[in-house]
C-alpha cells in the first residue's frame, strides 16, 4: 500500500513538474521573441536615425536609393487594413449565417456536411488557396474587368475565403453555447423562429462572435504568402478595389532575403515586423476588452 502511494506521489509530482516546465518554457519562448524583434526593430531609429514619423506616415519607400534612402511604410499599413477589413466584410456575415444554419436551421446536415467541410478548409495551406486565386481568380477578373488581375479585390476575395472557417467555427461553438431555454422562451413569447433567432440567439452570443470576427482579423493581418500571389506586390496606396498595392506581410517576405544584416534596409524590415507584432498585439487587447466586456453584461 505505501508503496502504491509512494509512486503515486511521484506520478504526480513529475506531471505536475512536466506541465509547470512546459508552460515556463512557452512564457520564456514569447518573451525572448518579442525581445527580439523589439531589439532590431528599435535598431532603426537608434542606429540609422529614421524618424519614427516618416516611417509611419510617408509614402515613399526606397531603401537601396544609394543618395537618399528612404522608408516609408504607410503603404504597407494601409494595405494590411484594407486588405484585412475588406476580408472580414465579407467574410463575417456569411460565417454567421453558417453557424446559425449549422445549429438551428439544419443541424443534421450541419453536423454531417458543413462542420467537415469547415475543418477541411482550416487544414487547407495558404499556398493552395494563393495558387487556386492565380489561376482562377485573376483571369477572370483580368477577362471581366480588365487590367491586369492582380489586385486588391483579388487578396480581399482570397483571404475571405481563408477566414471563413476560423470565424463560422467559432462562431458556430458560440450559438451552440446559448441555452436552449432562450428559444423556447421566445417560441413562447410568440415570435417565430428567424425573430427568435434574431432577437434572442444571436444577441446572446455576441461576445463570442465578435471574438470570432477578431481573431479573423488578426489572421487575415498576418497573412503573407496567399495575399501576397494575388496583390500585385506594387508599393503604392490602391485608389480602388482594382488597384494593386502590398501589404506588411508581403514586403518582409519579398524583401527579407535581398537584405544584408546590419543595413538599414535590414533593421527597417525589422522595424516593420515590430509594426506587425505590436498590431497583433492590439488584436489580443481587443480580445480581451470584448471577453471581459461580456462577462460583465
Amino acid at each position: 500500500m505505501e508503496y502504491k502511494k509512494r509512486n503515486f506521489f511521484l506520478i504526480e509530482y513529475l506531471g505536475r513538474s512536466l506541465v509547470t516546465l512546459c508552460g515556463l518554457l512557452m512564457v520564456v519562448i514569447t518573451i525572448a521573441i518579442i525581445v527580439f524583434i523589439v531589439s532590431k526593430g528599435i535598431q532603426s531609429f537608434t542606429q540609422n536615425h529614421i524618424s519614427l514619423f516618416d516611417m509611419l506616415f510617408s509614402k515613399n519607400w526606397s531603401p537601396n536609393n544609394p543618395t537618399n534612402p528612404s522608408f516609408g511604410a504607410v503603404i504597407f499599413i494601409v494595405g494590411s487594413i484594407l486588405v484585412s477589413v475588406g476580408a472580414v466584410i465579407i467574410a463575417a456575415p456569411i460565417a454567421i449565417s453558417l453557424a446559425v444554419f449549422m445549429n438551428y436551421i439544419s443541424p443534421k446536415f450541419g453536423d454531417k456536411i458543413l462542420k467537415p467541410v469547415l475543418e477541411v478548409l482550416v487544414g487547407i495551406p495558404s499556398v493552395v488557396y494563393g495558387f487556386l486565386g492565380v489561376t482562377l481568380l485573376i483571369p477572370l477578373i483580368r477577362n471581366t474587368v480588365g487590367g491586369v488581375g492582380f489586385s486588391l479585390c483579388a487578396g480581399i476575395i482570397v483571404l475571405s475565403i481563408m477566414i471563413l472557417p476560423t470565424i463560422a467555427s467559432i462562431a458556430s461553438d458560440a450559438v451552440r453555447a446559448v441555452p436552449k431555454d432562450y428559444l423556447e422562451a421566445s417560441y413562447g413569447l410568440g415570435s417565430t423562429r428567424w425573430q427568435a433567432i434574431r432577437l434572442a440567439i444571436v444577441p446572446a452570443a455576441k461576445t463570442n462572435i465578435l471574438t470570432a470576427i477578431v481573431l479573423g482579423l488578426a489572421r487575415a493581418f498576418g497573412e503573407a504568402l496567399a495575399v501576397q500571389m494575388v496583390i500585385g506586390n506594387t508599393v503604392k496606396i490602391p485608389k480602388g478595389l482594382f488597384d494593386q498595392t502590398v501589404t506588411l506581410t508581403g514586403i518582409l517576405t519579398m524583401d527579407m532575403a535581398n537584405t544584408m544584416n546590419g543595413t538599414a534596409w535590414n533593421n527597417a524590415l525589422w522595424t516593420l515586423a515590430m509594426i506587425l507584432l505590436l498590431i497583433s498585439f492590439l488584436f489580443i487587447l481587443v480580445i480581451r476588452l470584448i471577453g471581459r466586456g461580456g462577462k460583465r453584461a
